[in-house]
């Protein structure tokens, strides 16, 4: 026993635990282990490298290329990359060559809502008996944890006896006590991908045998089969750099930039700038120790001196766009601006920014604050303040996704009745689970401007056109994106416009998973035009103000005038 006390000592357990118990007790989680769980695992080792095993694999132009799966040690076990996604797809191949196979058989491909309905009951049969599983494997797990639970009482009543080390979980507490605990993650049933990936595989089905295109299949679904006269393209929301938080960079606020651009032009139009700005921000960053001057930039808040953006690493991210990173926003901006004004552009007339700030991944529990720079906190009222600040000194910036964590409820109220008129709020892994949205409309999503839908697991085509019709009722908007892991197959795009999606986000014009979905999308707008059908895009922000009077509408701004105090 004394080995023990000096072997726990030694690693500094009863301190963290005491540490633990203070920052978590005023918040009372419904989840305490879970939250005790995640408070400890802060201080494992990081994962290591156990085993590599090579296979000769084919590439995608069909070449032989080394596949590598890595087995790392993760808290004591060894775990292989990607096993889970693997269960979960096997399962899912199981579910589409034997039940669904059988259920759907003999099914019309044109009738998606009833096979969309037979695709919902099976799943709900399918998570019912998830959940008879795991209550038979609580009652068991309960059952020998008990007499576990009953020898370490005794141990317990050694945290709280002194005074001087309770201090710390005070000054904590006070802050924490201000913003609400993190929602619990929506569970993802193993093998959801089926259902999903069956109900688009019908809806194309039935676009073939009626021989039109998706895009028209899927607004034919929408409207009850009244073919629209006229269609708009989504603007696209072109990830130009993915600030990734790597040293020597301090900026974690945000997580990619993006070019959105004026509805004026063509989409053709539109992708050709964004290339040139592409081409030039990567020139600007490619001289090691060049950087953009201030006084190229025309900003209030360009100052002399600053440092400069760290060189871009020679790589590209997932969503198909640079790895950089910036030691605060304002030079992420300036580049933009420095990289517009060198090629005869102008911000806030010839290109906008959107950025995605991803809130929710900055969020230090234990101080109840945002970690927006390395080592610099904010309060959700702070971050309310700070982004009214940035778009009224960066008035291109019309688009912000994820400002703020969905907890923080009031704080998006307040951030949409202050910005909502000049800048869309956009809530992406702030908007709840799609399933919960369809059953509550209101449940677990703050005021926004409009919602990212991803057609990912379970999510059925007829779920999207619903939930794009409940959006249009509450004058938001519809934004499709594609997930992180994304395959090349493009008929997000054919949703998007199908759907009448306000804006797609795509990420970057590279990787080909990514840039097949703008050939696509420039394809629909070639045809679109050919038949006389193509109709331009507007730009509409919502007065919140005025959200309670039905009877007005949301102010027009095609594009938001033309803006030199930036």
């Amino acid at each position: 026993r004394g080995e023990a006390a000096e072997y726990y000592r030694g690693q500094r357990v009863p301190q963290r635990v005491e540490e633990a118990l203070n920052a978590l007790f005023p918040l009372r989680p419904a989840d305490l282990y879970g939250e005790l769980a995640n408070y400890i695992s802060k201080f494992s080792k990081a994962p290591v490298i156990c085993k590599l095993i090579g296979r000769k694999v084919l590439d995608g132009v069909g070449q032989p290329t080394l596949e590598v799966e890595i087995h790392c040690m993760v808290k004591n076990y060894e775990k292989a990359d990607e096993k889970e996604r693997n269960d979960s797809v096997n399962t899912a191949v199981e579910w589409v060559n034997e039940s669904l196979n059988t259920m759907l058989r003999d099914l019309k491909p044109t009738d998606q809502c009833e096979v969309d309905k037979m695709l919902g009951e099976y799943f709900t049969k399918k998570v019912e008996e998830k959940k008879e599983i795991q209550k038979q494997e609580e009652k068991e797990q309960e059952a020998e944890a008990t007499p576990a639970l009953t020898s370490h009482t005794p141990s317990a009543t050694v945290l709280p006896g002194k005074k001087k080390a309770a201090k710390p979980g005070k000054k904590v507490s006070v802050a924490e006590k201000m913003i609400p605990p993190a929602e619990p993650v929506e569970p993802v049933l193993c093998g959801s991908f089926a259902i999903g990936g069956t109900s688009l595989a019908i809806a194309k089905a039935g676009a073939t045998v009626r021989c039109i295109p998706l895009y028209l299949h899927i607004a034919l679904l929408k409207h009850d089969q009244d073919s629209p006269k006229e269609m708009s393209l989504p603007l696209p929301m072109v990830t130009l750099l993915n600030c990734e938080k790597i040293l020597p960079a301090k900026l974690k606020l945000m997580k990619e930039l993006m070019l959105i651009p004026p509805v004026q032009l063509s989409l053709k139009q539109g992708i050709e700038r964004v290339l040139d700005i592409q081409k030039e921000v990567m020139r600007l960053l490619d001289p090691p120790g060049k950087v953009p001057s201030p006084q190229l930039a025309d900003s209030k808040k360009g100052k002399a001196g600053k440092k400069a953006p760290p060189q871009a690493l020679k790589r590209i991210s997932h969503l198909g766009c640079l790895i950089t990173g910036f030691d605060n926003l304002e030079q992420s901006l300036l580049l933009m601006q420095t990289a517009c004004n060198n090629i005869g552009l102008e911000l806030g007339t010839d290109m906008y920014l959107g950025i995605n700030c991803a809130a929710h991944e900055l969020m230090d529990y234990v101080k109840g604050k945002y970690e927006i720079l390395t080592g610099t906190f904010k309060s959700p009222d702070e971050m309310v303040d700070m982004y009214v600040e940035l778009i009224n000194n960066f008035p291109f910036i019309i688009a912000l996704i994820d400002p703020l964590r969905k907890e923080d409820r009031e704080q998006w109220n307040n951030i949409c009745c202050a910005l909502g008129s000049k800048c869309y709020l956009i809530a992406e892994d702030a908007a709840t689970h799609i399933s919960k949205f369809k059953i509550d409309q209101n449940i677990n999503i703050p005021m926004c401007s409009g919602v990212v839908l991803k057609y990912i697991n379970q999510t059925k085509v007829s779920d999207l056109i619903e939930l794009s019709g409940l959006l249009d009722g509450q004058r938001r908007i519809t934004i499709l994106g594609s997930p992180d892991g994304e395959s090349s197959d493009d008929s997000l795009v054919d949703l998007a416009v199908g759907l009448g999606a306000r804006f797609i986000k795509l990420g970057g014009l590279s990787r080909g998973e990514r840039v097949t979905k703008y050939n696509r999308l420039l394809a629909i707008e070639e045809e679109l035009a050919k038949n006389r059908t193509l109709r331009e895009a507007t730009l509409e922000f919502i007065a919140f103000g005025e959200e309670s009077q039905p009877e007005n509408q949301p102010s027009a701004v095609p594009p938001p005038p033309k803006q030199d105090s930036a």
